[in-house]
């Protein structure tokens, strides 16, 4: 049985376990709810299963980038107020998540997380016990490859970004020049939220859609066909000014698109340069 972000949903609000423990128990009980509720409640020590009908509506979001920046994870963990996302404890916890996950490196999913023996339950059930609050860890993302990883934590660890950069080679991966623009490229996907790292990524139906609503626009003008088609990719170009990072005028000068900056990036540093994919995280926003 397929599982749905609903039903996920539903199952955390009946038991205020994360999003990734509700899915991973979801799919475990084949879909049922009630043998879902009863694999968490199995899992959860008697300390978090005692706060586990509390809503967890705070949080942070964790990073981690290795040292040779090859490897970033953005993590959601969330508990129920403000003020415990502020203590040493709860900042500790985020902190050893990030890590446990980067160095789980592909074994790093949503079953391995929920896994009440595992590393990360088991720090988060002691951080439970110690300052009373129920906790989750809601998402993760970790990027890992042959490229430049960059972090960015924004609105007071409320929002975090990663960006890998694709084109790095030899010593040009710490050249001032490649890491000035993968923090940059972090910052403008936290402040313009861009949602393709390409225009080859952008779906086609997407841009089926797009364009049906531009002829609709147009309807009753009279045009000839091929003006109408240029005037519909001309407004194309706007909307991948809107979603695809490269194409977004930069946050820093709107008369600079991203791309150029790339490109005055990657003539600087001698290399060939390109976002290869990013992830954006915000404490509370929907999956």
């Amino acid at each position: 049985m397929a599982i749905t972000a609903e039903m996920v949903k539903t199952l955390r609000e009946k038991t205020g376990a994360g999003m990734m423990e509700c899915k991973a128990a979801l799919t475990e009980a084949g879909g049922s709810m009630e043998q879902a509720v009863d694999i968490l409640r199995k899992r959860g020590l008697a300390q978090a299963a005692r706060k586990a009908g509390r809503a967890t509506g705070e949080g942070l979001i964790g990073s981690y980038v290795s040292p040779d920046q090859h490897t970033g994870v953005l993590v959601e963990v969330r508990c129920e107020s403000d003020f415990v996302a502020r203590t040493p404890d709860f900042q500790a916890l985020i902190k050893d998540v990030a890590t446990d996950i980067a160095q789980a490196g592909d074994g790093a999913s949503a079953a391995w997380v929920a896994d009440p023996a595992g590393p990360v339950q088991t720090k988060v059930a002691a951080t439970i016990a110690k300052l009373g609050e129920n906790i989750g860890v809601d998402r993760f993302v970790r990027l890992s490859g042959d490229g430049v990883v960059a972090v960015y934590i924004h609105l007071g660890g409320k929002l975090g970004v990663l960006v890998e950069l694709a084109g790095v080679a030899g010593g040009a991966a710490q050249h001032e020049a490649v890491q000035t623009l993968a923090k940059e490229l972090a910052m403008q996907v936290a402040a313009a939220t861009p949602q393709y790292a390409s225009r080859g990524e952008v779906p086609a139906d997407v841009l089926e859609h797009e364009r049906a609503i531009y002829r609709g626009q147009l309807e009753g003008q009279n045009k000839p066909a091929n003006v109408i088609d240029k005037i519909i990719e001309g407004k194309l170009g706007a909307f991948y000014q809107q979603v695809v990072l490269p194409d977004q005028p930069s946050i820093r000068d709107p008369k600079v698109s991203v791309s150029q900056l790339i490109a005055d990036a990657s003539k600087a540093s001698g290399a060939t340069l390109s976002v290869r994919r990013f992830a954006r995280l915000k404490v509370g926003e929907s999956v």
